[in-house]
């Protein structure tokens, strides 16, 4: 009997799933997303309004550290604001009803704003979204495309000049399938491949560009441990945070791996070089971030700069 009972919630189940799931979206090829980043966008003159949506691989500090940075490039930075939970999913962002897990945590700052009215009152510039890891799961159980689409779309109906960004994060460092593996595959078959080619040949969505910090990521990794390692920092572990135990966290970043995220975003949004910015910055709640050494952080300037600019879906022109 239990055996059977055990079948029988199984068929319920699968059959839950089929009536339940969307039909597959269709996709942009390579060669139509391509066409899509032929031209570079337009550098901003000033500073931008920008509203991230996300997770804690947003956090309040590399909104804070982008933000600092565009100041001291010398851009008169607006306000920004951010809706934010725990592993949460575009599409739990998208559901009033649907649980975020740590949304008090998350939004108890001066930064947040409720995501839907801050969108509807048509005063950002910038439209900043990631997606929960594991990217695959997220494909599979949270419909990402879609959802991506769903809030490009969403925002560009109040404001039709919105650039939109798609934040590339990457995996826990001890995924079986190897970290930099999983980032050198996830761009072109999840992030591009899936993501932005579901939600950019949806209507009314228009081009969704790319905010590469796990290229960003793995790239300074290889050029941090093939000269084994810089002052202040050995390898990639000290991109995370150290927990309260002693342990290494094994994907959130600490000050420094925010402080190279940062400077990836910083150079996309703003089309510039971030070379010769500050690197002692300040965390979101006021207090002083640890700052990488000045060998650090040279080499996570130039690599944020070499990076933006090797990829047209960036936007930024190469």
């Amino acid at each position: 009997m239990a055996v059977a009972g055990v079948a029988l919630a199984g068929a319920v189940a699968a059959a839950w799933w089929t009536w339940n799931t969307p039909a597959p979206l269709p996709a942009l090829s390579t060669e139509e997303r391509a066409a899509l980043f032929a031209a570079p966008l337009d550098a901003p003159e000033t500073g931008v309004q920008k509203f991230y949506l996300g997770h804690s691989l947003i956090g309040s500090n590399i909104p804070a550290f982008v933000h600092q940075l565009a100041e001291a490039a010398g851009f008169q930075e607006p306000a920004f604001h951010s809706q934010l939970g725990w592993g949460t999913s575009l599409r739990e962002h998208w559901y009033p009803t649907l649980t975020i897990n740590g949304f008090a945590e998350m939004n108890d700052s001066p930064a947040h704003a409720p995501a839907k009215p801050a969108l509807e009152s048509g005063s950002y510039d910038v439209l900043v979204i990631t997606e929960m890891v594991d990217l695959k799961d997220a494909i599979r159980w949270h419909d990402s495309g879609r959802y991506a689409g769903f809030w490009a779309g969403f925002a560009r109906q109040n404001r039709s000049d919105l650039r939109v960004y798609l934040y590339e994060t990457w995996h826990r460092t001890d995924i079986p399938e190897g970290w930099l593996e999983r980032i050198d595959a996830d761009l072109s078959d999840l992030w591009e491949g899936t993501i932005l080619a579901q939600a950019k040949a949806m209507p009314d969505v228009g081009v969704i560009h790319l905010i590469p910090a796990g290229q960003a990521m793995a790239a300074f990794t290889r050029a941090l441990e093939a000269q084994g390692g810089l002052p202040g920092l050995d390898d990639r572990h000290g991109l995370f945070v150290l927990n309260e135990d002693g342990t290494r966290d094994n994907i959130h970043p600490s000050d420094l791996g925010s402080y190279l995220v940062a400077l990836v975003h910083f150079a996309t949004l703003y089309h510039t070089d971030p070379r010769g910015l500050p690197h002692e910055l300040t965390r979101a709640d006021g207090t002083p971030a640890e700052a990488p050494s000045p060998e650090v952080a040279a080499l996570m300037q130039q690599v944020a700069w070499d990076v933006v600019r090797s990829l047209p879906q960036t936007g930024v022109a190469q």
